[in-house]
């Protein structure tokens, strides 16, 4: 499988789009090809065994078209010489019709990338045998308590050609494991993401999970209130997901929803933000063909930039930062491998310890807290006010009552509304993890990079079906 996947073919059909283009337009029209192929594998288990394994590889061309001041845009899956030419038939029709496009920022100019990708061949040949191997060690590891999840690959190679001159090939190659163990009621979850298959320990994730879902059997209802919590990276993973979405978004602050104000000291110092493709998994370049290099979103509290598509910076006056989405994205520019940098020193071993603070990272920050609460994992979380960031969502996977350092009992899952930003204002935060994990999106190839964070106060409304 790996051999397909050295861009060159993906290069091979961006530049004969290309040349269909000037061919059929003349040398007027600007154009630009993203072509990708794409292997994803996946292995299904529910009821502690496999039920589905799939494989899958799509390859598709992506043509934006600007000529005589229109811009459109189009995409095919049949990559043979008919089904080019009937991709470039369609957008020139099309272009024809369309309004004027007064806000054509050009095409990128050519520029070199810095790096082809992260590529690890083991990952990139892995087979249905190896996914399975992590379930297995999953399941057994859970010590007879139901479980649930998958175990995933992907591989990514992708080429970006346009008229301007602009070449540019790329790969990467990603797996993750997400389980979920069940006894008594409870459920308890375990998570990761990384750049090579063998990073991914069943044993490890499937023991993780067990501990979590024996500790949360028989929670206790706490009443809604304002609570000092600690996040593990699973919840933290939400927050940055959706700072990226709305928050550091050149679209949305253009558009003046967003919270983001570069220069100013927004979080507490102990924050720092850093979006790296390179880190997370991501292609070198966008789907612009600029190139992508790690970019310091905010540095020490202090909001530094937001992410720029050719589009939003020529509206802001200042260049793309590499984060051009497909054109037909509604989204924007959104950061897509954004982490949170650890707190400095070693980080905790690896091992795990008992109880459902199953990291020595994060049962660290718990024996600060004097009162509060563990939180595991947020979902179904909803923005309520995109300026502010107010988010709504709930607890799930395992919530616990801290008291005087300790776990001392499981808690019903809560309901919050939560200021994002302001959970992590100056004086907010009381401590980070020093060891940050790197965590899989769940519908999209996005990679989140969290430790475990400490914050004075979290405002929880209710129980979960309140």
């Amino acid at each position: 499988m790996s051999a397909d996947f050295t861009g060159g073919a993906e290069q091979d059909l961006a530049a004969r789009t290309v040349e269909l283009v000037r061919r059929a337009a003349g040398p007027a029209a600007q154009a630009e090809v993203f072509t990708d192929r794409v292997a994803q594998a996946l292995t299904r288990f529910a009821n502690s065994a496999i039920h589905q394994n799939v494989a899958d590889t799509t390859v598709t061309v992506r043509l934006r078209l600007h000529l005589d001041g229109r811009t459109v845009t189009g995409s095919t899956t049949v990559v043979d010489e008919a089904g080019l030419r009937g991709l470039v038939d369609r957008v020139i029709a099309a272009v024809r019709v369309c309004p004027p496009d007064p806000g054509w920022p050009g095409l990128t100019p050519p520029a070199p990338i810095t790096a082809p990708g992260r590529w690890d061949e083991a990952t990139a040949d892995a087979s249905a045998d190896d996914r399975a191997a992590r379930v297995r060690a999953f399941v057994d590891a859970a010590g007879g308590l139901e479980t649930a999840g998958y175990c995933r690959t992907r591989n990514w190679s992708a080429a970006f050609v346009n008229s301007a001159g602009q070449a540019v090939t790329g790969r990467t190659v990603a797996t993750a494991m997400d389980g979920v163990a069940r006894g008594g009621g409870a459920d308890g979850v375990a998570r990761l993401a990384s750049g090579r298959l063998a990073d991914v320990d069943g044993a490890v994730l499937g023991a993780r999970a067990a501990a979590k879902a024996r500790a949360g059997v028989d929670p206790v209802e706490l009443p809604p209130d304002r609570y000092e919590v600690v996040l593990e990276p699973t919840a933290v993973a939400d927050v940055l997901h959706n700072l990226a979405l709305w928050g550091f978004n050149g679209r949305m602050v253009g558009e003046r929803r967003s919270f983001a104000e570069p220069g100013k000291p927004q979080f507490d110092p102990t924050i720092t933000l850093v979006d790296d493709a390179a880190g997370g998994l991501g292609l070198p370049f966008d789907f612009e063909g600029t190139p992508r290099t790690a970019l310091t979103l905010v540095d020490a509290g202090r909001t530094t930039a937001v992410t720029h598509d050719r589009r939003t910076a020529a509206g802001a006056g200042t260049t793309s930062t590499g984060h051009a989405p497909p054109a037909d994205n509604p989204w924007g520019p959104a950061p897509n491998n954004l982490g949170l940098v650890p707190a400095p020193g070693p980080g905790s071993a690896p091992a795990e310890v008992s109880g459902p603070a199953v990291d020595a990272d994060t049962a660290d920050l718990v024996s600060r807290v004097e009162r509060g609460l563990l939180i595991t994992d947020f979902w179904y979380t909803r923005v309520l006010d995109p300026r502010s960031l107010v988010m709504t969502g709930l607890t799930r996977n395992g919530v616990w009552l801290i008291e005087d350092g300790a776990v001392t009992g499981p808690v019903r899952n809560l309901r919050f509304t939560q200021s994002y930003p302001q959970a992590l204002a100056p004086g907010a935060v009381l401590g980070l993890g020093r060891r940050a994990t790197l965590l899989p999106d769940s519908w999209n190839p996005s990679t989140w990079s969290a430790p475990a964070v400490r914050l004075a106060s979290w405002n929880f409304t209710g129980g979960a079906s309140g």
